[in-house]
Protein backbone atom coordinates (compact mmCIF):
# COMPACT_ATOMS: atom_id res chain seq x y z
CA UNK A 1 0.00 0.00 0.00
CA UNK A 2 1.24 3.48 -1.19
CA UNK A 3 0.83 7.04 0.99
CA UNK A 4 -1.71 9.45 -0.49
CA UNK A 5 -3.35 12.90 0.27
CA UNK A 6 -6.23 14.00 -1.69
CA UNK A 7 -7.51 17.91 -1.08
CA UNK A 8 -11.25 18.54 -2.13
CA UNK A 9 -12.79 22.04 -2.60
CA UNK A 10 -16.50 21.65 -1.85
CA UNK A 11 -18.96 24.04 -2.84
CA UNK A 12 -19.03 26.79 -0.86
CA UNK A 13 -23.14 27.42 -1.80
CA UNK A 14 -24.10 23.84 0.54
CA UNK A 15 -24.59 24.04 4.29
CA UNK A 16 -22.56 22.68 6.67
CA UNK A 17 -24.52 19.60 7.05
CA UNK A 18 -24.42 18.81 3.26
CA UNK A 19 -20.79 19.73 3.32
CA UNK A 20 -20.05 17.42 5.99
CA UNK A 21 -22.13 14.53 4.16
CA UNK A 22 -19.66 15.19 0.85
CA UNK A 23 -17.00 15.04 3.10
CA UNK A 24 -18.22 11.88 4.69
CA UNK A 25 -19.01 10.28 1.36
CA UNK A 26 -15.56 11.23 -0.01
CA UNK A 27 -13.96 9.31 2.89
CA UNK A 28 -16.45 6.51 2.39
CA UNK A 29 -14.93 6.04 -1.04
CA UNK A 30 -11.55 6.24 0.02
CA UNK A 31 -12.50 2.89 2.67
CA UNK A 32 -14.55 1.14 0.41
CA UNK A 33 -11.82 1.24 -2.18
CA UNK A 34 -9.13 -0.73 0.51
CA UNK A 35 -8.09 2.59 1.85
CA UNK A 36 -6.88 3.42 5.32
CA UNK A 37 -7.78 7.02 6.21
CA UNK A 38 -4.80 8.43 8.49
CA UNK A 39 -5.52 11.62 9.27
CA UNK A 40 -7.93 14.56 8.30
CA UNK A 41 -7.47 18.42 8.34
CA UNK A 42 -10.42 20.37 7.67
CA UNK A 43 -8.83 23.99 6.29
CA UNK A 44 -12.57 25.24 6.53
CA UNK A 45 -13.99 28.18 3.73
CA UNK A 46 -11.45 29.69 1.63
CA UNK A 47 -10.97 32.62 -0.72
CA UNK A 48 -10.36 30.77 -4.25
CA UNK A 49 -7.09 32.30 -6.44
CA UNK A 50 -10.03 32.80 -9.37
CA UNK A 51 -13.54 31.85 -9.82
CA UNK A 52 -14.06 28.24 -10.39
CA UNK A 53 -17.92 27.82 -12.02
CA UNK A 54 -18.88 31.11 -10.45
CA UNK A 55 -17.42 29.99 -7.13
CA UNK A 56 -15.29 32.89 -5.57
CA UNK A 57 -15.06 30.71 -2.18
CA UNK A 58 -14.83 26.89 -1.93
CA UNK A 59 -14.31 24.48 1.46
CA UNK A 60 -11.09 23.11 1.86
CA UNK A 61 -10.64 19.51 3.02
CA UNK A 62 -7.73 17.29 2.98
CA UNK A 63 -7.11 13.48 3.49
CA UNK A 64 -3.91 11.27 4.04
CA UNK A 65 -4.64 7.95 3.25
CA UNK A 66 -2.84 4.60 2.29
CA UNK A 67 -3.95 2.52 -0.24
CA UNK A 68 -3.36 -0.11 -2.85
CA UNK A 69 -2.17 1.96 -6.50
CA UNK A 70 -4.85 0.06 -8.28
CA UNK A 71 -7.83 1.79 -6.46
CA UNK A 72 -6.62 5.26 -7.46
CA UNK A 73 -7.98 5.38 -10.75
CA UNK A 74 -11.75 4.26 -9.21
CA UNK A 75 -11.04 6.58 -6.26
CA UNK A 76 -10.82 9.50 -8.74
CA UNK A 77 -13.61 8.32 -10.93
CA UNK A 78 -15.95 9.24 -8.28
CA UNK A 79 -14.56 12.00 -7.35
CA UNK A 80 -15.19 13.29 -11.11
CA UNK A 81 -18.66 12.12 -10.45
CA UNK A 82 -19.82 14.12 -7.56
CA UNK A 83 -20.75 17.40 -8.59
CA UNK A 84 -20.09 18.83 -5.22
CA UNK A 85 -16.88 18.86 -5.64
CA UNK A 86 -15.12 21.85 -7.50
CA UNK A 87 -11.65 20.34 -7.89
CA UNK A 88 -9.62 17.82 -6.19
CA UNK A 89 -5.96 16.53 -6.44
CA UNK A 90 -4.28 13.83 -5.16
CA UNK A 91 -0.43 13.30 -4.51
CA UNK A 92 1.53 9.98 -4.51
CA UNK A 93 4.27 9.96 -1.42
CA UNK A 94 6.67 7.18 -2.92
CA UNK A 95 9.69 7.89 -2.33
CA UNK A 96 11.68 7.65 1.46
CA UNK A 97 12.14 10.86 1.41
CA UNK A 98 8.24 11.97 0.22
CA UNK A 99 6.92 9.17 2.81
CA UNK A 100 8.98 10.98 5.97
CA UNK A 101 7.41 14.20 4.65
CA UNK A 102 3.69 12.47 4.50
CA UNK A 103 4.28 11.26 7.93
CA UNK A 104 5.08 14.58 9.37
CA UNK A 105 2.02 15.98 7.89
CA UNK A 106 -0.09 13.15 9.24
CA UNK A 107 1.02 13.81 12.41
CA UNK A 108 0.73 17.60 12.12
CA UNK A 109 -2.91 17.90 10.91
CA UNK A 110 -3.35 14.68 14.37
CA UNK A 111 -2.10 17.40 16.17
CA UNK A 112 -4.43 19.70 14.75
CA UNK A 113 -7.56 18.28 15.35
CA UNK A 114 -6.70 17.10 18.83
CA UNK A 115 -5.50 20.52 19.94
CA UNK A 116 -8.53 22.59 21.38
CA UNK A 117 -10.29 25.76 20.07
CA UNK A 118 -9.20 28.08 22.42
CA UNK A 119 -5.54 26.82 22.71
CA UNK A 120 -3.30 29.61 20.89
CA UNK A 121 -1.38 28.32 18.00
CA UNK A 122 2.09 28.28 18.46
CA UNK A 123 4.63 28.80 15.51
CA UNK A 124 6.92 26.73 14.25
CA UNK A 125 10.80 27.34 14.58
CA UNK A 126 12.12 27.82 10.98
CA UNK A 127 15.55 26.67 10.27
CA UNK A 128 17.68 27.52 7.35
CA UNK A 129 20.21 25.84 5.75
CA UNK A 130 23.70 26.12 6.33
CA UNK A 131 23.77 26.79 2.22
CA UNK A 132 21.87 29.99 2.80
CA UNK A 133 23.50 31.20 6.04
CA UNK A 134 26.54 31.84 4.13
CA UNK A 135 24.93 33.84 1.33
CA UNK A 136 23.43 36.13 4.18
CA UNK A 137 26.69 36.97 5.85
CA UNK A 138 28.24 37.94 2.32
Amino acid sequence: MRNYENLVIVKPTLTAEEIQANINAIEEVITSNGGEIAARDAMGMRKLAYPLAKNERGYFHVIYYSVDPSAISEIERRFRINEELLRFVTIKYDTNREVTAWNQLVQKAIKKATQPAGEAKVEEEVVIPAAFEKDEEE
